[in-house]
């Protein structure tokens, strides 16, 4: 497999040997010329010193035969014109795109990007392990970003608890698809009465977190603002 790697940061320069390492085809395009000499004194001459970001130097670098090309530099933008031009000029069968703000997600899911890393959402997801059994965990993004799955799970004192869960009252656009007891995932169907322990997944806009967090976990906390 021909891969094309633009951005010669950490990243990139890692994800060039992983995949030399495991008898991949790579070019690896940096458009520093003193880090892609750096480089290239490193892991060998697949390095192209030029910017990825212009049409004639991705077509030398042999993105018209590329199967894969990941955009991996630090800018949002040049990888999403990275694999626009990969995907509309030279008809590359999937592109990979590193984005470092969540909030380009959808835009380039949009604009059709095969796939998407994000080190920030990662991190966050690691993070968001360790948020207490009282909050709701946002597991992934779906689509163009404009829904999320979401994770409830239940503990004494929560209101969804012995009812069945076609009684709850869910938000427009949410809904409850599937629960998690005993470590064993099914169908939630409206007539299953929940238990403590069971995890409630469900999937809605971002916006439903609150009305969610009042049925399945309990009224949000606020607290009263002090007054002057």
């Amino acid at each position: 497999m021909f891969v094309l790697v633009v951005g010669g940061g950490k990243v990139g320069y890692y994800l060039a040997k992983e995949l030399i390492e495991n008898s991949h085809e790579v070019v690896l395009m940096e458009k520093d010329r003193d880090r892609a000499a750096q480089i290239a004194d490193e892991i060998g001459s697949i390095v192209v010193a030029h910017d990825g970001c212009e049409g004639k130097y991705l077509g030398e670098a042999g993105c018209a035969r590329a199967d894969i090309v990941a955009a991996v530099t630090g800018d949002d933008e040049d990888n999403l014109v990275i694999c626009q031009m990969a995907k509309r000029h030279f008809d590359v069968p999937r592109t990979i795109a590193r984005v470092n703000n969540p909030k380009n997600e959808a835009l380039f899911r949009h604009l059709g990007v095969d796939e998407i890393i994000s080190p920030t959402r990662m991190i966050l997801g690691s993070i968001e392990q360790d948020i207490p059994v009282h909050e709701l965990l946002h597991l992934a993004a779906l689509g163009e970003g404009e829904l999320e799955i979401i994770e409830a799970h239940l503990q004494d004192g929560s209101p969804a608890i012995g009812r069945a869960a076609g009684d709850l009252t869910m938000p427009v656009g949410c809904s409850l698809f599937a629960v998690v007891r005993d470590g064993i995932a099914s169908p939630l169907l409206p007539d299953m009465r929940l238990r403590v322990g069971d995890k409630v997944i469900a999937i809605g806009p971002s916006e439903c977190s609150v009305k969610l967090h009042e049925q399945l976990i309990g009224a949000v906390d606020v607290e009263a603002s002090p007054t002057v």
